[in-house]
């Protein structure tokens, strides 16, 4: 535990004098008690076990004052906490490879499972959205609580030509940052010397107001969305997925990458064909840790479905360094009224 004021702790010095204090009253007490004509007398009027029961309001009101004073120090500590990711954006391959049956029954009926399960495990104040790729990249469903609306769209999805892994990972990005939206999509279909500022401007673009400078952001430093991106090929069209990594790194915005299939390279067969097919881990890997995410390989339905578990207890639950000065003053508030309850209760009287 650590303190944001540990100046202030100097206030527990207090403690000893205040203890000091109440035994030179207790003294006091029992001097001025003497004074009495019969000893007997007095021992008698006492109720048995009275004697530690007038210590106990005091020593309560101590620990109260004790756990007050902690607080106004501000103590902070690493506890699990509810996520802040609250907006996670699902990015599917829908590349026709994913039709292959080398996965039970095939590859995009295990993912869709998967992905079913894993949303139905959101906490209800999670948003999700749908993003689907192959030669380019749709938003299939905008971030919603709505769980059967996502079962819905996860239904829905349609296998297509090729597969566009950074188009997936640019408009999850613009699903994310819907005021970036323009300028995101636009890189979709930027040549690298354009994407590198080597563009004129048009005169229609001078009528424009002038858009705020963006500033990057330390990597994987968003608090409330995240990236999960899904993918058994390799990029054969549009824009460079490490590079749309980066746009996602310099926005924090983690992408956690899942390689489905075989990233060695094996023969798949659909609609009558065997193809020889492998996935691109090495720019999976490198997705991921640009964004400080992690990387998944799986190779089945099962497999898959494990992965999503891990996810969702990312999501669920985060060890954070977080204050605690609110629960020592709500422990001390309640020592305070036990106290004072006591001493009523007891002795008809506050402590």
């Amino acid at each position: 535990m650590t303190f944001e004021w540990p100046s202030l702790l100097w206030l527990l010095a207090l403690v000893p004098a205040l203890v000091g204090a109440y035994v030179w009253a207790q003294r006091r007490r029992k001097r001025l008690a003497l004074t009495y004509a019969s000893v007997g007398l007095v021992r008698a009027a006492i109720v048995p076990g009275r004697l530690w029961r007038r210590h106990v309001p005091p020593a309560l009101l101590l620990a109260a004052l004790v756990l007050l004073i902690l607080a106004v120090a501000r103590p902070a500590a690493r506890v699990t906490l509810p996520s802040d990711h609250r907006t996670i954006v699902m990015a599917i391959d829908v590349s026709l490879s994913m039709r292959a049956n080398d996965v039970e029954p095939t590859r995009i009926a295990a993912a869709q499972a998967a992905a079913k399960a894993f949303v139905q495990a959101q906490p209800p104040d999670v948003r999700v959205a749908l993003v689907s790729f192959a030669g380019s990249a749709a938003v299939v469903q905008a971030p919603t609580r709505n769980r059967e609306d996502l079962a819905a769209a996860i239904d829905r999805l349609e296998l297509q030509r090729h597969t566009a892994i950074g188009s997936g990972i640019l408009t999850s990005l613009a699903t994310i940052f819907p005021e970036d939206a323009e300028e995101l999509t636009a890189a979709n279909s930027l040549s690298p010397s354009a994407r590198s500022g080597e563009t004129g401007r048009s005169l229609d673009d001078r009528t424009r107001p002038e858009k705020k400078a963006f500033t990057p952001v330390p990597p994987g430093s968003h608090p409330s969305a995240a990236i999960i991106l899904l993918t058994d090929g390799r990029r054969t069209t549009g824009p460079d997925p490490v590079e749309s990594a980066r746009r996602a790194a310099e926005r924090g915005v983690r992408v956690y990458t899942v390689g489905f299939g075989t990233a060695e390279g094996a023969s798949v067969s659909f609609d009558g064909w065997s193809i020889y097919m492998r996935f691109d881990e090495e720019s999976l890997k490198a997705i991921a840790e640009a964004t400080r995410a992690a990387y998944y390989h799986a190779k089945s339905g099962a497999e898959l479905h494990k992965i999503y578990e891990q996810l969702n207890a990312k999501y669920v639950l985060e060890r954070k360094h977080t204050e605690v000065g609110g629960l020592f003053a709500a422990v001390a508030a309640l020592l305070a009224v036990l106290a004072s309850a006591l001493s009523v209760f007891w002795f008809r009287r506050l402590a």
